[in-house]
């Protein structure tokens, strides 16, 4: 199995170097590893019993954790079989890239005004995070680190359904291409561009702000996906 992170136990496989802090979130993140590591395949079907002898836990924790990846929109589930993992096709990311850029720009623009010092503090060592993981090739670091950025900064417009929707939308394509983008270095360019956010936030300059998104945004369907980006 390929190393993404470098830790030398990931020769084992993902699902066997899981590390969070409830149960239900060391499956979860066991499996979004497993995703990017394509140790699940899309278009398969997997036994929530069948990854727990793989995890060494009971069937209930990785139920639920499938339970909210097909929330989240990366399983669905198949009566009396387990779920499928499902594949992203050209016309979902499209799909999905566009709604992004029509909620996530202007969003993103409006926040520039609403962030205090200690929220800024916050997002800079979050900044850092994103950076440090990206060096060391720890692609499941980076996702936690860059989706919690995202969080805090839409946060900012004090409007819980938005932060929730973006949330969502992003992490339905995050777990793609992660591999390749690691292989080629491109990942700590990626990683980059969010104090390049930051500092044309704190500079309140619009335009920049939304230039930057609109690029962030377009790695979905450009270099994140092996692609040329429009």
């Amino acid at each position: 199995m390929t190393s993404v992170n470098g830790d030398p136990r990931s020769d084992a496989g993902y699902i066997s170097t899981i590390h969070a802090r409830s149960l239900r979130e060391q499956v979860r993140r066991g499996l979004e590893a497993a995703l990017v590591a394509g140790e699940l395949q899309p278009g398969e079907i997997y036994s929530a019993p069948t990854l727990a002898e793989r995890f060494g836990v009971s069937a209930t924790p990785v139920r639920e954790a499938m339970l909210q990846l097909a929330k989240d929109g990366f399983v669905e589930v198949v009566r009396n079989k387990g779920f499928r993992v499902i594949e992203m096709s050209d016309d979902d990311l499209d799909q999905i890239s566009q709604i992004r850029m029509l909620l996530e720009v202007p969003s993103t623009v409006r926040t520039a005004k609403l962030l205090t010092p200690d929220r800024m503090m916050t997002l800079r060592e979050l900044a850092d995070e994103i950076e440090d993981a990206a060096t060391r090739g720890d692609v499941i670091a980076y996702l936690d680190a860059d989706r919690r950025f995202h969080v805090e900064l839409i946060s900012a417009l004090g409007i819980p359904r938005l932060t929730d929707l973006v949330d969502r939308l992003r992490r339905q394509t995050r777990l793609f291409g992660l591999e390749a983008l690691v292989r080629s270095g491109k990942l700590i360019v990626s990683a980059h561009e969010h104090h390049e956010l930051l500092e044309s936030l704190r500079s309140d300059d619009p335009a920049a702000t939304t230039r930057l998104m609109e690029a962030h945004i377009g790695h979905t369907r450009g270099l994140w996906v092996g692609r040329n980006e429009p």
